[in-house]
């Protein structure tokens, strides 16, 4: 028996994908539109039900494991009464969030292992959320209709871990649909799957370079956007968000609002634009349109949200110039991460491999890339 075999005896499996995002950056929560998709690297959660009221989950990639009580849930703190690791905080933030609904709760013990890189822009912690979330309705009977987990998902992160995402990322790891893009509206709810063009692939680069959302810039973002909406509603009375705000709007007012919060809604609004202009390209099967607006897309995130770092910066540059690339950008909250990639279908390999060296040759530094494919969202694989 390998050291994994024992996972197969497990009566649960459960499979949630990451995500990448094409464009709507920064924008879901600002009610927006946004344009995400489920990737092909996912998190595998192996579960076995337990009477007792209390959860072990053992993280096999970090080689970690924690205890703890439904009555310690609050406190954040394990059976041995110590702080929760981070990673712990997402499902543990499930079961918290549970009982804020009142749902039942079933103790179990998991291990969950996943090809996701971590804390890089491609919602490593949504999958992981999104599993439990699973996990727990099952073995709770909760049947709870997929949009309602993906908002406990977010319920959990926010109000738990302490990041005040918007809900793509849940949504992207529970909704994904093979081979297509989500047009996903972050107040409607509603969504739509936009087929990714014929000939075109995604191609992720991962700077290794590394962010913490929660001590981060993430939520000085949101604030700005916050501020902006404030001082706009004095010449828009009702503006909820800058959903609301059209271009001739924003730019009409702009000189009246404080220059760092006129910098990140000038990105929302156009970025909001973007996705408009996005959708009808994927309609289009118009890969080079698509391409264009998301290299437009990427100097709004650094110039505008600023969010970008040099390293990121060179690999989109970097990928303008190579054969193939319709178009390249950060992708996920930015401050480290991951680019996405818009490729020709037969110049990937040579795209991955010139990327790398090219890379190395202008930084010294070396960059992760691969291929992926849209997926389907997250599933229960075995149940017995």
């Amino acid at each position: 028996m390998t050291s994994t075999d024992w996972l197969e005896t497990a009566p649960l499996h459960v499979r949630s994908p990451g995500r990448v995002n094409l464009l709507g950056e920064h924008v879901d929560y600002n009610q927006g539109v946004v344009l995400p998709a489920a990737i092909d690297r996912q998190v595998d959660l192996f579960a076995w039900p337990m009477d007792e009221r209390h959860i072990e989950i053992t993280a096999l990639d970090l080689n970690e494991t924690v205890k703890f009580t439904f009555t310690d849930l609050g406190r954040k703190l394990d059976q041995q009464q110590k702080p929760l690791p981070t990673w712990a905080l997402y499902p543990a933030g499930i079961a918290w969030a549970a009982q804020q609904h009142d749902l039942r709760l079933h103790g179990f013990k998991a291990a969950f292992q996943s090809d996701i890189p971590i804390a890089a822009g491609l919602s490593s912690s949504a999958a992981v959320e999104v599993a439990f979330a699973l996990l727990s309705d099952s073995l709770g009977d909760w049947a709870l209709p997929r949009l309602d987990l993906a908002r406990l998902c977010q319920q959990a992160e926010n109000e738990y871990v302490g990041v005040h995402s918007g809900l793509m990322d849940q949504f992207a790891c529970a909704f994904g649909v093979p081979g297509s893009v989500l047009r996903f509206d972050t107040r409607l709810f509603d969504c739509r799957a936009l087929p990714l063009s014929p000939g075109a692939e995604l191609v992720i680069a991962d700077t290794g370079l590394r962010r913490s959302l929660a001590n981060s810039a993430y939520n000085d973002r949101r604030k700005d956007c916050e501020q902006a909406v404030a001082e706009l509603n004095r010449a828009i009375p009702g503006l909820q968000s800058l959903r609301d705000l059209s271009l001739e709007d924003f730019y009409r007012l702009q000189n009246t609002l404080p220059e760092r919060s006129a910098l990140r809604a000038r990105h929302v609004v156009e970025e909001m634009a973007r996705v408009e202009a996005a959708t009808d390209c994927l309609v289009n099967n118009d890969a080079s349109g698509l391409g264009k607006l998301m290299y437009a897309g990427h100097v709004s995130l650094r110039d505008q949200y600023q969010v970008s770092l040099p390293e990121i910066d060179a690999l989109v540059e970097i990928a303008r110039g190579l054969p193939g690339c319709y178009g390249a950008r950060l992708t996920g909250a930015g401050f480290g991460g991951c680019t996405v990639n818009l490729v020709q279908t037969h110049h990937v390999r040579g795209f991955i491999a010139a990327l790398q060296s090219d890379y190395h040759a202008k930084t010294g530094r070396e960059v992760q890339v691969f291929a992926c494919k849209a997926s389907a969202g997250a599933s229960i694989l075995k149940k017995n």
